[in-house]
């Protein structure tokens, strides 16, 4: 027998990540709107949240991750990934790269032509804007006085430096802002840090609203299912501290959970592929057959080059003297590695010159290792990722049973399609000819990954991104904007579920197509408006 919370609300936003956090500000904002927010993980108040290296110490651990795996994929020769997801305030936003990308207007501008009223870029801009509190100050492009703080980085390096002089002999323009509508150049990231520290979406949107009487904050809550009647959300069941608990709300109940955890939700609900729940003694409560598919993510092909005659962070990372100093730069300055995201310096380029647009992003780092949670290399080296920006592969995402504490079926289906594997093997050879250029000749780089061995033909390029490639981290779609006749679709236009009342999902699941570089920051965007909509159509 399920407990009662006791608390009359109107509004359930059920997760306080990136987007959850946004959404319980924008609704509390009226003392009228008793929102009530539920987050499975605890408190940010753990350092690594704070200081932006923290993300090495954060993924792969416990406290602040999932734990996810993906299924065995074909397209990776049969690899499986670790797939994090932030298990704490602020969600993925509290582990991830920091870096503030809004992706390409031509995104937006094609989500309005799928049907979308209101998506295109000229649409989401103003919700950009309004978020931000941007280093630039406010212009035709950025905002100020917003909640989510953008920066430039607090450090540079000189082989960084030399990466970007050779991207721009290859003909790539050089950039100062990635964010203006086309993100085809090089440059260094911008970043959701405020003087050296993390920004995440907790501390922007959550934490300095948790005073606000109308607004209540659960931890260490797994949400089991919603409770409908009637066709319409009427609350959500949920465990805490070995109990049931269910609360109620009057007006709606928002999924903020994630292109993952909002399936899980949906799923165990019984909302979704009545063929998939069936066989998991899960009772249909509505057959919605895109709940978990329309999975996409941004694979990346991680090279590394060794390098001679100049700086990188793996040896700085294996001398006393240098991990003493990046330590005392941070305490006294808030600069140095130690204010690193995971990539510095960016390049938005054409996998090959056919392409309309930009459609192959470079997360270049001056380190290198295996894999995140592992050493550094103990010799001087650095990663040139290069991810396919709008991948055409397509994945799902199911529970394997009912029981709300068991990891889900994650399946990516990555380099499924013929042209991902082009795109990947166009990649890497754009990597090779980068690495190439004359700008970086005094630097001997020697290929590390994939190797020298691999040729240049398609099918050893492919393989190789098969062995080399790893996720990005950017799941998307998995509960995608769509008119009422796609059976794949399942919001609409303003986020409401087809098929259920008083029910709306916003997050990085509502994204009917993957934007062109890092997602927080369109999830953020969607939160900001997902939110004004509620509004409105409470009025």
């Amino acid at each position: 027998m399920a407990k009662r919370l006791q608390g009359d609300f109107d509004y359930i936003v059920v997760g306080a990540g990136t987007a959850g956090c946004i959404v319980a500000n924008r609704l509390s904002a009226n003392p009228k709107n008793r929102v009530l927010i539920l987050e499975a993980g605890g408190n940010d108040n753990w350092i690594w949240f704070h200081i932006p290296v923290g993300y090495l110490f954060a993924i792969g651990n416990p406290r602040s991750d999932w734990m996810f795996r993906t299924e065995p994929e074909a397209g990776l020769n049969g690899r499986s990934l670790a797939y994090p997801r932030g298990k704490v305030i602020g969600g993925s936003s509290a582990i991830n790269a920091m870096i503030s990308m809004r992706g390409q207007a031509a995104d937006y501008d094609h989500w309005r032509q799928l049907g979308l009223t209101g998506w295109g870029y000229d649409d989401v801009l103003p919700a950009f804007k309004r978020l931000e509190d941007h280093f630039l100050g406010a212009s035709e492009h950025h905002g100020a006085g917003g909640g989510w703080r953008v920066e430039a980085p607090r450090l540079s390096w000189a082989v960084l430096d030399a990466v970007e002089q050779a991207a721009e002999q290859m003909g790539i323009r050089k950039t100062p802002d990635f964010n203006t509508g086309d993100n085809e150049g090089v440059g260094y990231f911008h970043v959701n840090q405020k003087r050296g520290r993390r920004w995440s979406s907790a501390r922007g949107f959550l934490k300095p609203v948790l005073n606000r009487a109308n607004l209540r904050l659960e931890k260490n809550v797994l949400v089991d299912r919603l409770i409908i009647e009637n066709g319409r959300a009427v609350g959500v069941r949920f465990m805490q501290g070995g109990e049931i608990v269910e609360a109620r709300a009057n007006n709606e109940v928002i999924l903020c959970a994630g292109a993952i955890g909002s399936v899980q939700v949906l799923h165990r609900s019984g909302i979704g592929p009545a063929d998939w729940l069936k066989p998991l003694g899960i009772e249909t409560v509505l057959d919605r057959q895109g709940v978990g598919r329309n999975l996409q993510d941004h694979l990346q092909q991680r090279a590394i080059y060794k390098v001679e005659g100049i700086r990188t962070l793996n040896e700085t990372y294996y001398s006393l003297v240098g991990r003493g100093l990046m330590g005392l730069d941070y305490a006294f300055r808030r600069r140095g590695p130690l204010t690193m995201a995971p990539s510095q310096l960016g390049i938005f380029t054409r996998s090959d010159p056919r392409r309309e647009r930009a459609n192959i992003q470079f997360h270049v780092q001056p380190l290198s290792l295996d894999k995140f949670g592992d050493p550094l290399h103990r010799f001087p080296a650095i990663t040139v990722s290069a991810c396919n920006l709008q991948p055409t592969s397509r994945g799902t995402v199911r529970v394997r049973s009912g029981e709300p504490d068991q990891a889900p079926s994650i399946a990516p289906n990555y380099l499924a399609t013929d042209d991902d594997r082009e795109v990947a093997a166009d990649a890497i050879r754009t990597t090779r000819r980068l690495m190439k250029q004359t700008a970086l000749a005094p630097y001997h780089p020697s290929e590390f990954l994939p190797g020298p061995s691999v040729g240049d033909d398609d099918a050893s390029l492919a393989k190789a991104a098969g062995d080399i490639g790893t996720t990005i981290f950017h799941p998307v779609g998995t509960a995608k904007m769509g008119s009422a006749s796609d059976a794949m679709a399942v919001v609409d236009e303003r986020l409401r579920f087809h098929g259920l009342s008083a029910l709306r999902v916003i997050d990085a699941s509502v994204m009917p197509t993957i934007t062109s570089g890092n997602t927080n920051t369109p999830t953020a965007m969607i939160a900001e408006k997902g939110a004004a909509m509620i509004l409105e159509d409470g009025r």
